[in-house]
């Protein structure tokens, strides 16, 4: 499905409720099956999450979790610590060119056991669930954050819980200590002191409904369009001004784009600043690198330049996002340039008409390009890879205004 997206006003005042974070539900969907009395609410209705939910529920050898990476690294930990349970866990081509290699062996530094069916390091894997009782691991800390949570969610129900040595910079500790607090709101001790982490041994939880936040990485694309507007405000639901997601931190950058942010309840205000003039930016991404995508498209569309960096773990997600975004930028008229750790955009007040987008089978690619309609005609393909994360993403487009028509 390609969308040509359009709109003939920029005044954007709308209401929207955003799906419950992916981070946070595919997290508690883990701690779920490890304590069976824990009660969901207001999970994410995205691709991955359902992809994550049925793979816990399933009882097939093979698990195949298509394009869902943090399933992967989840499920790596969980069937590796589930006694007696052996499994195949692959998923889509570009899962098998994702590396696992890190992960991995830190399971078998505990005593997993797991082997590759095809090329080493990568999916898809063979794991034999096993008793674990060692519960110290090393493991390089300028990995994706993914690898250290999924062995911190499955620590509780370890025999003697874990203790991690982190190894060199730390990369995304929002996410590790999104993770940390997830077990703690479930009482279950944990600390992080300089480079290590320990998550003590609990066989039990007490009954307990946790509710999932609304995904900040979906609002960064309203932060985005509100920044690129002559007139917004836009409510959304439901956020926290004290959030346990580092993609809060859009909070603060998208301050320095115009976008003041109010908070009423469960809703978040954007509010567009009149005559504000934004200035290039530079900022250091190594905790938030899902951000960088939206955020070099507003840039664009601002007419301003940025140097982005701490951008290393994007060029193993759904795609390398930074040659993605070095290919589909060029052909907007945009002057930039990527490192494996860096992009660097400059200023510009051209932006070329009716370009075709391609996303790469990445759902952040879509969404992050789509504020652009707002300056410009641009047709989004493959549209419906939106679904991975934020399935209601083109309708609530609608609800701003914004014309959303398919072609071929």
């Amino acid at each position: 499905m390609n969308l040509l997206l359009q709109t003939s006003h920029s005044n954007l005042q709308a209401q929207i409720a955003v799906t419950g974070s992916k981070s946070e539900t595919n997290r508690l969907l883990l701690l779920q099956a490890l304590f069976p009395n824990i009660t969901l609410a207001n999970t994410s209705n995205s691709d991955d999450s359902e992809v994550m939910q049925k793979a816990l529920k399933g009882n097939e050898e093979i698990v195949d979790i298509h394009h869902a990476g943090t399933a992967m690294r989840f499920l790596t930990a969980y069937f590796a610590v589930n006694e007696g349970r052996e499994v195949v866990l692959t998923g889509s081509q570009r899962m098998t060119e994702r590396p696992i290699k890190v992960l991995v062996e830190a399971l078998e530094q505990l005593g997993a056991k797991i082997s590759y069916e095809k090329e080493a390091g990568y999916p898809p894997i063979r794991i034999k669930g096993q008793k674990i009782t060692a519960s110290k691991v090393t493991i390089p800390a300028n990995v994706s954050s993914q690898y250290i949570s999924a062995l911190l969610l499955v620590a509780p129900k370890l025999e003697n819980g874990i203790e991690i040595t982190l190894v060199g910079e730390i990369t995304s500790v929002p996410y590790i200590k999104m993770t940390l607090a997830l077990l703690n709101d479930l009482d279950i001790k944990t600390s992080f002191e300089g480079n290590v982490i320990t998550v003590y041994p609990k066989q039990e939880v007490e009954s307990k409904v946790m509710t999932v936040e609304s995904d900040w990485s979906s609002a960064s694309y309203f932060f985005s369009l509100a920044a690129l507007a002559e007139n917004a405000s836009i409510s959304l639901t439901s956020y926290k001004e004290t959030s346990l997601q580092g993609d809060s931190a859009l909070v603060e950058i998208y301050k320095q784009m115009g976008v003041e942010t109010h908070f009423e309840g469960n809703k978040m205000i954007l509010v567009k600043q009149p005559e504000f003039k934004p200035q290039t930016l530079n900022l250091e991404l190594n905790n938030t690198p899902d951000i960088a995508q939206t955020i070099v498209v507003t840039c664009l569309g601002l007419g301003i330049g940025c140097h982005l960096t701490g951008l290393h773990t994007l060029k193993i997600k759904e795609t390398d996002r930074l040659e993605a975004l070095r290919i589909e930028l060029t052909k907007l008229g945009a002057n930039i340039a990527v490192t494996n750790d860096s992009l660097t955009l400059v200023a510009s007040d051209e932006i070329n008409h009716n370009i075709k987008i391609a996303t790469y089978n990445d759902h952040r690619m879509a969404m992050a390009f789509a504020p652009l309609a707002l300056k410009v005609p641009i047709i989004i393909e493959n549209a419906e890879v939106v679904s991975k994360s934020y399935p209601d993403f083109w309708e609530d487009m609608k609800k701003l205004g914004c014309n959303v028509s398919e072609i071929l």
